[in-house]
């Protein structure tokens, strides 16, 4: 096809090269036979839907006249966001990004199109097609006068969800990025911007930002908790409402903190915390998803005390603690991994929890991918999982289950792109490395130099039934 052709030289072709009369082709595309010919004649332009049906009819594929489309209805013509619209979405559907470039780089130039560019960004976003949106959204932020404005704002947060990922490196760049923007949102988004950056951050182990993110994120919310539920609350509901029920975000402040003083060692401060997240009888809200989020906090309250108690040293509640997880499969990779960092720590021998649990241990790991935590955190702590269980076994002189752990370990931090516990897997390795085969130190170059993966058998399972 020409870069000069246009579409209705197209099908005037297709009807003459094949004897196919308007009426036919009419009957053939769904259409109406004089809607047809008006536009065979250039008395109407071609609507998004008529297109569609062109275009199947002529046995092309979906899509297939949509380059000129934009060269004849677009650049060509008045810019008309009847048509301009409806094509964005359907060469979203179709996963056309080029398409969705060249028309956002013509009509950036009239800012008059950059509200109705958002709010397509918006739509496309809520329907999932995450890679359209990203483009609208940088369009949209590029074109935006004021530096302070709300929609440019609310760009970034949503490009920054956009970009978190299981690589650590990007996913810092992400939250650099967007963290400056936070306070230029609205004072109800910000509540759940400020959760993902401090979830972000989290996984990356930036306890200082954790920490400070959750202080400010409790604070916002225990001043909207009041506005809304204080002796001198307003007269009407704010219209619009966080993702979370409001006293959320005060209790996972708590929660977040409680897990900064876990890995900072300030064991007593942490134990306030989760106590703290685990007393909601001043919580005013009512309803089922309320009461959801309450029964969750008080669930995660008893098993974080657990967690501080363990890193303190405190012994006697391993095997209560293994019950608990036992019982809630769901925590079973987070509570082995702080089970052996405190084994690790003190020198506790916890060989029977790994006997234990040592069948669970994969198929824990796809149900917490799959479950209330997100992908990134869940990938970081199976990952640390691997090196504690490493460290233990190889200290025990275990060397055949300590280096198969080990090389998952690195397997996994190199996936998520973790370059700090990356090399400490590397120090780990040459730590032990006198005591490894042949096979394993092999196994180990191939995943450094990031060859073809090694054979997994028997990755996981740590002893045989």
């Amino acid at each position: 096809m020409e870069a000069t052709t246009t579409i209705l030289a197209e099908l005037e072709e297709y009807l003459r090269r094949g004897s196919v009369t308007i009426s036919q082709f009419a009957k053939d595309s769904n259409m109406h036979s004089g809607t047809l010919s008006n536009i065979l004649h250039g008395r109407r332009p071609i609507a998004m839907q008529q297109l569609d049906r062109i275009t199947q009819a002529m046995g092309h594929d979906e899509g297939f006249f949509y380059d000129l489309y934009i060269d004849n209805y677009i650049i060509d013509s008045s810019q008309d966001w009847r048509r301009i619209g409806p094509l964005l979405h359907r060469c979203a559907d179709l996963n056309k990004l080029d398409c969705i470039q060249r028309i956002v780089q013509h009509v950036m130039d009239n800012l008059l199109y950059s509200p109705m560019l958002f709010d397509t960004a918006e739509e496309l976003f809520a329907k999932d097609r995450l890679a359209a949106a990203a483009l609208l959204y940088e369009f949209v932020a590029e074109s935006e006068r004021s530096q302070h404005s709300e929609r440019l704002a609310l760009c970034q947060y949503r490009l920054f969800t956009i970009a978190l990922g299981d690589n650590q490196n990007e996913n810092l760049r992400a939250a650099d990025r967007f963290e400056p923007f936070v306070e230029r949102l609205d004072e109800v988004d910000q509540l759940d911007a400020l959760k993902e950056l401090a979830n972000t951050y989290r996984s990356l182990q930036r306890w200082d930002k954790v920490d400070e993110l959750a202080v400010k994120m409790g604070r916002k919310a225990r001043i909207q908790y009041d506005l809304q539920h204080g002796p001198h609350r307003k007269s009407k509901e704010s219209h619009k409402a966080p993702g979370r029920p409001l006293f959320f975000y005060i209790a996972y402040s708590d929660l977040l903190r409680g897990n900064v003083c876990d890995e900072l060692g300030d064991y007593e401060q942490a134990l306030i915390h989760k106590y703290a997240y685990a007393d909601l009888g001043w919580v005013k809200e009512q309803g089922e998803e309320v009461d959801y989020w309450k029964s969750l906090f008080i669930e995660w309250s008893e098993a974080n005390v657990y967690i501080t108690r363990l890193l303190s040293g405190d012994s006697k509640v391993i095997e209560p603690y293994a019950n608990y997880i036992d019982m809630k499969k769901g925590e079973l990779t987070i509570g082995l991994l702080y089970i052996l960092k405190a084994a690790n720590k003190y020198q506790f021998n916890v060989d029977d929890i790994l006997y234990r649990f040592s069948q669970d241990i994969e198929t824990n790991f796809n149900e917490l991918i799959q479950g209330r935590y997100s992908r990134k955190l869940a990938l970081d702590r199976q990952a640390n999982l691997m090196f504690e269980i490493a460290l233990y076994l190889l200290y025990k002189k275990d060397y055949s289950n300590g280096f198969r752990f080990l090389l998952d370990a690195v397997k996994n931090f190199k996936q998520i792109n973790n370059e700090k516990y990356t090399l400490e897997c590397v120090t780990l390795f040459e730590r032990f490395r006198k005591a490894a085969t042949q096979e394993i130190l092999d196994r180990y170059q191939i995943l450094l130099l990031g060859g073809t993966s090694y054979e997994e058998k028997d990755s996981i399972a740590l002893y045989p039934h």
